[in-house]
């Protein structure tokens, strides 16, 4: 978008449309107390998983919810978890419409019957551009891989943001590895495993002795009243997702 000034007068301010990958939370329930218990227990105990991370709201699974949804509630919620909530997609009309009641900008690829008129273009480009300037750790970038030396107990858990996390000790019941990219036990892995935590659906969980309480990638997880298969059951493995479904194989070490 060109802007002209009137006279010689340079201009201040650019405006320009721009592109960010940002952290879609998705909404499969209306039930925001039943959301707040599941966001306390997955990041109550990681205050600092979320860094003021800008998010986008994706309605796609409630949209034909019959409940109507409280927007500034939800997002008091989400801010809680120290998240920053600036667009909305894939809701119905109703939906959308409360959604930018409440401030929030209908992403580019939401659903939204409304034309935006050439003053609410200028203001959405505006957004994009200001949430461009947020530093924003996404799958990929190039951070250093954390090294966990130690054996984990019961109760302890260890985060590698924005990155890889490998583990030279074992991770014993009770305990949680948590990773934006893959996660590497090179011992057994007895507690709970969060690989692709923040949506990175390439992760993987390498471990040499797999016997885990949970396993997660990318949000899709199993957990231990799932039999494992012999075949990887307290063997070498790795964890994979493949579409929506996490998938198992041993690795061969020799």
């Amino acid at each position: 978008m060109a802007v002209v000034s009137k006279g010689n007068t340079p201009l201040i301010v650019d405006l320009k449309s721009a592109t960010l990958t940002l952290v879609a939370v998705v909404l499969k329930t209306t039930d925001l107390a039943a959301l707040a218990l599941e966001l306390e227990d997955r990041f109550g105990a990681s205050p600092d998983f979320f860094s003021h991370d800008p998010v986008v709201i994706d309605l796609t699974p409630v949209q034909d919810a019959p409940h109507p949804i409280n927007f500034p509630k939800l997002l008091a919620l989400l801010e809680a978890h120290n998240m920053v909530p600036v667009a909305v997609k894939g809701g119905n009309a109703a939906q959308m419409a409360s959604a930018q009641a409440a401030g929030l900008f209908d992403a580019p690829d939401g659903h939204s019957s409304k034309v935006p008129t050439r003053t609410e273009t200028v203001v959405q480009e505006v957004v994009r551009e200001v949430v461009r300037e947020v530093p924003v750790q996404v799958p990929g970038a190039a951070v250093p891989t954390m090294v966990i030396d130690k054996p984990l107990r019961s109760g302890q858990q260890v985060y590698a943001k924005g990155g890889d996390l490998v583990v030279l000790a074992a991770v014993n019941n009770g305990a949680e590895v948590i990773a934006d990219g893959h996660i590497h036990v090179y011992a057994p892995l007895r507690g709970k495993a969060i690989a692709g935590a923040r949506g990175n659906p390439e992760a993987r969980i390498f471990t040499t002795c797999l016997e885990p309480e949970l396993v997660s990638i990318a949000g899709i997880y199993r957990t231990a009243e799932s039999a494992l298969s012999p075949d990887v059951l307290g063997k070498p493995a790795q964890i994979w997702l493949d579409g929506e479904k996490l998938m198992m194989a041993p690795i061969k070490l020799n």
